[in-house]
Order: C-alpha cells, then sequence, then structure tokens
C-alpha cells in the first residue's frame, strides 16, 4: 500500500509558499554538504513531489520553489514531453518514494515549442517535436501552445493505469504549470 508523505493538495501548497519564497528572494542556497549527501545516501529520498520539466538550463526546479535537495524528484526532457521512460519515472516515484502529486512544469519561451512553432526539427528531435505537434495542433500562440502541450503531457500520464488507480484509491494528483521565465512566478492550470 502507498504511504504518502502528505496529501497531494499539502504537496501543491508547499510548492506554491515554495514559488512565492523564491520570488522575493534574490538568490537560492541548496545545501549539498557532505553530511547531507551522507545522510540521504544512508536513509534514503523521500521527494514530497515530481516534477516534469523541460530540459531548459534557466528552468530548476528546486530553485523555483525553494525546495532543497531530496525535497522533489525531478525528470527533465526537452519540451517536457512524456514516453514511457518518463512514465515509469513517474510510477517509481509516486509508488515507491511516497510522492502524492506529479506536476508537469512547461515555461515560456521555451525552445522546444519555439521550434515547432517555426518548423524546425530534424535527427532524433523530430521525435520531441512530433510529440509537441501532436499536443498543440495548429495553435501558434507560443503561450496557448506551452499550456496545450503542458495538458497534453498531464493526459499521458493519467492515461497509466496504475497513475489513474491510485488517483482514484490514494488521492494522488497530475497537474500542469507554467513557469515563467521572465517574472520567476509559476501559473497552475
Amino acid at each position: 500500500m502507498i504511504d504518502y508523505l502528505m496529501t497531494a493538495d499539502e504537496a501543491k501548497q508547499k510548492l506554491v509558499e515554495g514559488n512565492m519564497r523564491s520570488l522575493k528572494s534574490d538568490s537560492v542556497s541548496i545545501s549539498v554538504s557532505k553530511d547531507i549527501l551522507r545522510k540521504f545516501n544512508s536513509d534514503g529520498q523521500a521527494p514530497y513531489a515530481i516534477i516534469v520539466t523541460c530540459s531548459d538550463s534557466r528552468v530548476i526546479p528546486e530553485a523555483i520553489f525553494d525546495a532543497d535537495i531530496g525535497d522533489l524528484f525531478v525528470i527533465r526532457v526537452a519540451g517536457n514531453v512524456i514516453d514511457s521512460h518518463q512514465l515509469g519515472s513517474i510510477e517509481y516515484a509516486e509508488e515507491h518514494l511516497g510522492s502524492p502529486i506529479v506536476v508537469v512544469l512547461g515555461h515560456t519561451n521555451c525552445g522546444a515549442i519555439n521550434a515547432v512553432l517555426a518548423g524546425e526539427g530534424g535527427n532524433y528531435i523530430d521525435y520531441i517535436a512530433y510529440d509537441i505537434g501532436m499536443a498543440i495542433k495548429e495553435e501558434k500562440d507560443p503561450y496557448k501552445a506551452t499550456v496545450l502541450n503542458v495538458k497534453h503531457s498531464c493526459d499521458i500520464i493519467e492515461s497509466s493505469i496504475l497513475i489513474q488507480k491510485d488517483e482514484k484509491e490514494h488521492g494522488l494528483k497530475v497537474l500542469g504549470a507554467v513557469y515563467n521565465l521572465e517574472t520567476g512566478e509559476v501559473e497552475f492550470i
């Protein structure tokens, strides 16, 4: 049986409060001292949230949500697209680590979204572009395309039988959000 660390609503509130702290702060400090690393090595991890986000180097979930090492289980892939690898990682984190919430975190000015809107691609990038294209269809507005892409990824996550079961039986939640690169604010959608 799943033993979540907290409810999904409590986890979301922690993320919202962390983003508010991050917006008020000029810098973020995450302790990765040898003592902290040894503690996590011996005690294991217990992240309160699973964050699926873009590989963009400007999107740093621990900084965005003012979280410490071990607080977030972060899965990064260009365009925050979901395939079986990401879905397996999500299922692992919620089932085995007790994370009660999955947040797909898109962001403004996403290079993957912009590339699809501009008709760019090539090589293995085409796999990502195809998934994003399926999500945004004919949308041309970058922000609306980002929201559609996030929602599409949430839908894929919720297609998992395990995720559906745990939503119903244990209160797991899958939410979408967009991070504004200019302001630092996260908007849950």
